[in-house]
């Protein structure tokens, strides 16, 4: 499948150890294969002011399945991927136990409920009822460099203008 990650340079080969450990999904490389997804990444306010680099790669999932990887897929915005979310965003380490992890993404109306969730603010119920309603994006973190190096090849990179 084709995969996007956007980035301030050409990310040609691709490092799994990286990132920050407290995201969604862990510390990993982090793709789409939502082209429209990866390039609405780049309009993070983190990123103003700075160049906007698209790099496609394409992943053999199928490879990576039958390959004997511990895989982890979240279909839907539900109980258990909200409790891992949330544990691996105060600090937890449910990650470490996967080497690539696909699902939804906490974009920026799901983060505004997960961190009024993370406050306190609200009970389970309430962010699953507002999730219910939200179509997951899609992100793949892939945590172990093997897999990068034998699954992950690098097609192309484009300069982006948001």
């Amino acid at each position: 499948m084709k995969v996007y990650h956007v980035s301030t340079s050409i990310v040609s080969n691709p490092l799994a150890a990286v990132g920050r450990k407290h995201l969604d999904f862990g510390q990993g490389f982090y793709v789409t294969d939502l082209e429209e997804q990866a390039v609405s990444w780049a309009n993070r306010p983190a990123n103003a002011g700075l160049p906007k680099v698209l790099n496609t790669y394409e992943l053999d999932l199928d490879a990576i399945r039958a390959s004997g990887f511990r895989y982890k897929l979240f279909t839907a915005y539900d109980t258990e991927w909200l409790d891992f979310v949330v544990a691996n965003r105060k600090g937890g380490n449910l990650w470490e136990d996967y080497d690539i992890i696909e699902g939804g993404i906490a974009n920026d109306r799901v983060f505004n409920t997960i961190e009024l969730y993370l406050a306190g603010l609200i009970p389970t119920e309430e962010p699953l009822k507002k999730l219910r309603y939200e179509q997951p994006n899609n992100q793949i973190c892939i945590l172990r460099q093997s897999i990068i190096d034998k699954h992950l090849h690098f097609i192309e990179s484009k300069s982006i203008t948001t």
